[in-house]
């Protein structure tokens, strides 16, 4: 950890003592690590999530770690889905709650079970919200899947249930879309050592029963995938709980297509780059109007306060099939035309 305590005191940003935003002010700049808060003035809680643009919205899901809702130092207990929207990507507004805790026994969003890294795609087919997520046990030993459908967007969603995708184990994970509506699981399967890649069925609902095992015995997490130029790009952490490490993304022409690792995407001193900034990613959001050009989504882990965990948002640009993400203490958009 003497990387990441150099790299904090370089790097990280100081709690604002004003109200805060992704835009932060009138410059509307994205500030990584600092607190996040929406327009309402409470502080943003989204943690592992996923956006989805819809009718020129973007509604941003994810883990709602707020005190409430964290069972167990370091243990990260969390059974609520929360959702935010906004039509810039700086200003966000708390549509609430969208999947709550269910207080019964044995219920996989029961107090004390694990629910991660919420992802909704729309179904065009059938014209349903789709939500997937990581569901486990405290011990982490179901390693499942679970599914949730709504006919909004800001649900509500209601649960289908858990399985284990083509009865492999399930942990970290995200789904995807492809442009023509084809969508993906990607997993951490077999104890983390390998991802696996599953085409979902039309109503993306399950899986398809075709995969790919990939990166075998790389042991990889956090996946988040993104497409340039025809050419499909995995960006994954090592296993290390909760504390960070070094980035690795991949490249291949096809999701169920044989994959390359490329290297580490972090551009900056080695001290920062061997621990991902001091975060861990989640997702990458392509930049409308700016091909090339993406938002790398990532969380500042704090396992001892979970809910002080901060949204690490920076710059991904590709160029030339390589990936690069950079680090910047306030940023907006016009930043790729520098990269």
């Amino acid at each position: 950890m003497a990387a990441l305590a150099v790299f904090m005191a370089g790097c990280r940003n100081t709690v604002p003592e004003r109200k805060m935003v992704p835009g932060g002010d009138a410059t509307m700049q994205i500030r990584p690590g600092e607190i996040w808060m929406d327009d309402g003035g409470m502080p943003i809680n989204a943690h592992g999530g996923g956006i989805l643009h819809d009718h020129g919205v973007y509604y941003w899901y994810g883990e709602d770690k707020s005190a409430d809702n964290w069972y167990g130092k370091g243990g990260g207990r969390t059974s609520w889905v929360r959702c935010y929207s906004s039509r810039n990507l700086f200003i966000w507004h708390d549509e609430g709650t969208v999947l709550s805790a269910v207080r019964k026994a044995g219920h996989d969003f029961a107090p004390g079970r694990v629910v991660e890294r919420p992802k909704v795609l729309f179904n065009r087919k059938t014209g349903k919200y789709v939500m997937w997520m990581h569901i486990d046990s405290a011990s982490y030993k179901d390693a499942r899947t679970g599914v949730a459908v709504a006919q909004s967007p800001t649900g509500p969603f209601e649960y289908v249930g858990s399985f284990r995708p083509d009865e492999s184990e399930s942990r970290d994970m995200t789904v995807w879309q492809d442009d023509d509506g084809t969508a993906y699981l990607v997993h951490s399967s077999e104890g983390n050592a390998t991802l696996h890649i599953s085409l979902l069925s039309d109503d993306y609902l399950r899986p398809a029963g075709k995969f790919i095992r990939a990166f075998e015995g790389r042991y990889r997490e956090a996946p988040a995938v993104f497409k340039d130029s025809g050419k499909y790009y995995i960006v994954s952490s090592h296993c290390t709980g909760w504390k960070p490490n070094e980035a690795e993304y991949a490249v291949a022409d096809s999701m169920l297509g044989e994959w390359k690792v490329a290297g580490n995407p972090c551009v900056g001193a080695e001290e920062q780059v061997k621990v991902t900034f001091g975060s861990q990613g989640t997702y990458i959001l392509p930049v409308p109007g700016k091909p090339g050009c993406f938002v790398f989504l990532a969380d500042r882990w704090n396992a001892e306060d979970l809910p002080d965990s901060r949204c690490v948002w920076l710059p991904l640009r590709v160029r030339d099939g390589k990936a690069e993400i950079f680090w910047r203490n306030g940023w907006d958009f016009s930043v790729f035309d520098a990269l």
